[in-house]
């Protein structure tokens, strides 16, 4: 289906207890906001203009929602954590700022992350491993990805999931 964020890994299977990757996850984002072709210079030498992700990326890049892992590297295939999803959630959003204190212990308070938690917290995006863990570097699954996006966005994602 043409505007579907998402397929399955084959046509019978979604394998939603899979982890996601960079580039997956980035692609899922990219279809919310339909798609949109962004014509720049490549910061990326493990982007390439024949991967599935290489819109997606760029766009992510030109809006700032990644900068990437360093200055020329996204990592389009390394597991995507939920420190990294939660943030690239929320500067769609424009990053704004939480009213909440923090109450996890494992994000710390200068962490690039601890805004984009709180925000996702209270949002109702995610609540947590459990009271006071967010795993942040804990494996974000696909399943994961889509329900953080069905929460974030809403039904207008759920008609496309």
């Amino acid at each position: 289906h043409l505007n579907s964020i998402t397929s399955g890994t084959d046509s019978t299977h979604f394998s939603p207890n899979a982890p996601c990757t960079r580039g997956q996850s980035v692609s899922f984002l990219w279809r919310v906001f339909n798609c949109e072709y962004i014509e720049i210079k490549n910061p990326f030498v493990d982007v390439h203009e024949n991967n599935y992700f290489y819109r997606p990326v760029l766009w992510a890049y030109y809006y700032g929602i990644t900068a990437g892992t360093d200055n020329t590297h996204f990592t389009p295939d390394a597991m995507l954590t939920r420190a990294q999803f939660v943030t690239f959630l929320w500067r769609t959003q424009g990053e704004p700022k939480p009213t909440i204190q923090n109450t996890f212990v494992d994000v710390p308070n200068k962490s690039y992350y601890r805004d984009a938690v709180l925000w996702a917290y209270e949002n109702g995006i995610t609540a947590g491993t459990d009271a006071t863990h967010f795993n942040p570097n804990g494996l974000c699954t696909r399943s994961h990805v889509v329900t953080f996006l069905y929460r974030a966005f809403g039904q207008e994602v759920a008609s496309t999931i």
